[in-house]
């Protein structure tokens, strides 16, 4: 659904103002590289939070407790 709101929005943008459309064309692949590392730090970082969380539990899961779902 949104790949379809995206494919209308740049043809009615490519109708009404097309250098526009056609420099979001090349612009979105080159800020999609640039955000790859951002991305890449995120995943890392939320990785690490989950091994703390993991390591500060341990104590208290050792013991019998268990996270209610």
């Amino acid at each position: 659904m949104k790949l379809l709101i995206l494919l209308a929005g740049l043809a009615l943008l490519l109708v009404f103002c097309w250098p526009l459309a056609v420099g979001l064309l090349v612009l979105l692949p080159l800020l999609w590289l640039v955000s790859l590392p951002f991305r890449i730090v995120a995943i890392l970082l939320r990785a690490l939070f989950a091994f703390v969380e993991a390591v500060l539990f341990l104590p208290a899961r050792l013991l019998g407790w268990r996270p209610h779902r």
